[in-house]
């Protein structure tokens, strides 16, 4: 969720968009270690989420009881080892790496943005979207045998897709974020807003 790869060299935005600022709180070295943490799990926060998709999809379109079983059986065992390790450390490196730097966790809309995006998809993974996946689990579990019908599965076979994609739509919006920087920098008082008017002007 932080801005992970970007330089630090200051620049100048002609149509008053984001502001790259220059200076390092990290040392050099401390952050490019920061950073490739950062990558390797957000990187591996999203392959985990298309498993779970490509599992969960092809769950709802068997017709085969047994496909369907392993299918669950495996997204909760992926979830329930990788889940929370890895939202946690996405969210825990991305703001060591926004403090760190000059960027700052507030400083930017985008920044902050992602900060929130990515708070609420941890949030959600650990405290909703792994009890989903264990309701799926049980329910397999309650029914070793027998085809699908037998099973009583409800409204779960959709819920395990939609999670995901929805998931899914929001690390790409982090993705977007990173990449395109939009909104500029927030406001921090009066003097701020003012100056920036001054220079929207120009």
């Amino acid at each position: 969720m932080s801005p992970s790869a970007e330089s630090s060299t200051a620049t100048t935005p002609a149509d008053g968009g984001a502001l790259r600022p220059s200076g390092r709180r990290l040392p050099p070295r401390a952050r490019k270690s920061m950073v490739v943490v950062h990558v390797v799990v957000s990187v591996s926060w999203l392959a985990l989420v298309l498993c779970i998709l490509t599992l969960a999809t092809t769950a709802l379109a068997t017709d085969d009881a047994d496909t369907l079983r392993s299918a669950y059986r495996a997204m909760g065992m992926l979830g329930d080892v990788l889940i929370i390790p890895l939202s946690l450390l996405t969210l825990l490196s991305g703001v060591v790496l926004a403090l760190g730097t000059s960027w700052g966790l507030f400083r930017f809309y985008w920044v902050s943005t992602k900060f929130w995006l990515t708070l609420a998809a941890t949030v959600a993974s650990i405290f909703a979207f792994l009890a989903r996946l264990h309701d799926a689990v049980h329910a397999v579990a309650r029914h070793p045998a027998g085809p699908i019908s037998a099973m009583d599965l409800g409204f779960i076979r959709y819920n395990m897709v939609i999670i995901p994609a929805v998931a899914l739509l929001l690390y790409l919006a982090n993705v977007v974020l990173s990449v395109f920087k939009p909104w500029g920098r927030r406001p921090v008082g009066p003097s701020a807003s003012g100056h920036q008017r001054r220079r929207s002007q120009l």
